[in-house]
Formats: structure tokens, sequence, C-alpha cells
């Protein structure tokens, strides 16, 4: 099987079990109304093998308060926790997680972030592999641990809330929040209602089927080149409400055969936290 990069089919991802090369399989389900139920859904029962990364205690770095609800933790501290699941350069990864492949999007950027291509998200997640007949376990997989993750070029590119400001207009921000947060209509989650100035709208949940399945490369990437408008997708920057449901459009994107946009971690909770920033409503 070739290297995977965006996503898998659950009949890919028995393939790799069964091949016998390195793989690591994380579950990543949260709940940001319910810090545990992600924790607590896994010991009840996830996909054999399958490890869990919480995304507050392990996708996340410390908040200050004005840099947003999850930031990026160190990459020296992320590459001891890649570490600790066992993986290395020569690892498989495969992200997957219960709500729509939201927080294994999440991971899975991350992890090219670090300077990992060879990893993908489980298309469909939880629901998927239990639709198509796969069993859950409660047995915690044996320690695989290794060294911290090494150091090695991104494959992706952040931008910063001071350059995405003065950049404003010649970049194009992409909102991946629902409508009414867009809006500012309602906030259900930050202090302040509202959206960066010039930003479009991409509800995540738009790359997905009702099965709950992504749509299909051909269909995202139409999609996409309607928001981009002919413009180069090096333009375009991701952010949602705190850097996770943004990285579901990055992963979209890229499944579609358009890279090279950008993540602004701190999205809209850190954007909104200086008053000195604009913000955008209706």
């Amino acid at each position: 099987m070739s290297t995977p990069r965006t996503l898998v089919s659950v009949a890919e991802l028995r393939a790799l079990q069964a091949g016998g090369a390195p793989l690591v399989v994380v579950d990543t389900s949260f709940d940001l109304a319910d810090t545990e139920a992600g924790r607590r859904a896994w010991s009840a029962g996830h996909v054999p093998g399958a490890v869990y990364l919480h995304l507050d205690e392990d996708l996340s770095g410390r908040k200050t308060g004005t840099n947003g609800r999850h930031p990026l933790p160190g990459r020296a501290a992320f590459a001891a926790t890649l570490g600790r699941i066992g993986v290395t350069p020569k690892t498989t990864v495969i992200a997957l997680d219960g709500q729509g492949g939201v927080y294994a999007a999440r991971l899975w950027w991350m992890l090219r972030w670090m300077g990992h291509a060879d990893a993908a998200v489980l298309d469909g997640g939880i629901a998927a592999w239990t639709r198509a007949g796969g069993e859950l376990v409660t047995e915690t997989p044996a320690s695989k641990a290794a060294p911290p993750y090494p150091d090695r070029a991104s494959l992706v590119r952040t931008v910063d809330a001071p350059t995405l400001l003065r950049e404003l207009g010649r970049l194009r921000v992409l909102d991946a929040r629902a409508p009414e947060r867009f809006r500012g209509d309602a906030e259900p989650i930050d202090p302040i209602a509202g959206r960066i100035p010039g930003a479009a709208n991409r509800f995540h949940r738009a790359n997905l089927e009702r099965d709950g399945l992504f749509k299909s490369r051909e269909r995202l990437a139409e999609e996409f080149q309607q928001l981009l408008g002919g413009a180069d997708p090096s333009t375009l920057v991701h952010q949602c409400g705190s850097g996770v449901t943004a990285c579901h459009n990055l992963l979209a994107i890229e499944h579609a055969g358009l890279g090279g946009s950008a993540l602004y971690p701190g999205s809209w909770s850190e954007w909104s936290a200086d008053p000195g920033r604009p913000i955008a409503r209706g």
C-alpha cells in the first residue's frame, strides 16, 4: 500500500494492520463540553491497537489567556508525546475519532507540522469502523515507547496574529466555525462574538456526506475552488475558534489536491482576546 497522506478507508486500515509495517493508530475522540468523554469512550471500547491522545493534555500547550483555547504545544513537548506512543519517522500513523474527524484532523496536521508525512485520518472514524463490522476492544495496547520524535522541517505553514493583521486583504481567511458563530449571532464558547474582518465561512461539516464520510476529491476540489475564486491556495489561511476544526478544512482541501494553505493556530479565541484587533459581525 502506498504511503497515506490524507484519508484511509476501513479496508485500507485493516490492510495496514495486517501488513506488519510499523503502525500507530491513535484515537483522539473529544468533547469540548465534557473533556473526559473521549477518554471514557476509548476505555469503553476502541479500535484494536489504538492508543488515546487527549486534546487538552497531549495536542495543546499552556494557555496564557491571550494565545487561544488550544495553543500548539512546544515542538519538544509534542516530540516527547509522539515518542511515548511509539511514533518514529518510519511509522505510519492513522488518526481517528468519533466526531467526524475533527480531532483526528488536528493530530494529522500536527504530525505534518512535525515533519511526519506518513499519516492519515480514518474516513468516517469509529462509526465507519463499526459499520463495516469492526470490533471494539477494551485492552490497553502494549507500550511501544520510542525516543522523542527527531527535529525535522515542518511540512505545513502557520500564520501568527501580527502577520495576519498586517496582511489582511492580501491573505484570504477561511473560518471553519458554524455560520451563526461566524456571523456573530451567537458565541457559546468564547467571550466575544464575531469574526476576523474579510473572512469567508466554510463550516467544517460541509466536508462530509450524510453518512459521515468525506466528500469525493472531485467535489471537495470544486467547492474549495469556488471559495478560492481563482486565487492560489497558498494565499488561504484557515482558522476557527481555537485552531482545531480549521484542521478539518485543511485536511479536506489537501485531500482535494489543493495544498499549500496555512493555519492560524490561535484562531478566533486568540484574535478576539486583544481589544486592539478589528472585529466584524453580521
